[in-house]
């Protein structure tokens, strides 16, 4: 019964952790990069390439299985245009740039 007890403590601080990290407020970009360091980068490519780079773990393919073996591991990295951590696409950068660039063209 303890155990058990244990268990579903655990799984409900799981839970409310989740909860409180979705709650939280989304940032504004503008308070991550400043305008100086906006204005350094001379077009979305270079704001792209500078930005921090994120690797994650994604499923193998079977081509990569059948080279590699079973235990292989793949990932990708790419870049982190707006700071939160996780790998953004393209389209995503592009629309970190346009917003800073609208905010800091004024």
């Amino acid at each position: 019964m303890r155990v058990l007890n244990i268990f579903f403590s655990g799984v409900l601080m799981l839970m409310s952790l989740s909860v409180t990290a979705s709650e939280s407020p989304i940032r504004d970009i503008s308070d991550i990069i400043s305008k100086e360091e906006f204005l350094s980068y001379q077009n979305v490519a270079d704001f792209i390439d500078h930005s921090p780079k994120v690797t994650e773990f994604v499923a193998p393919e079977a081509d990569d299985i059948e080279q590699y073996g079973s235990d292989v591991m793949k990932t990708l990295t790419g870049s982190d245009c707006d700071r939160d951590g996780k790998m953004d696409s393209n389209p995503a950068c592009n629309a970190v740039y346009y917003k800073l660039w609208m905010k800091y063209q004024r």
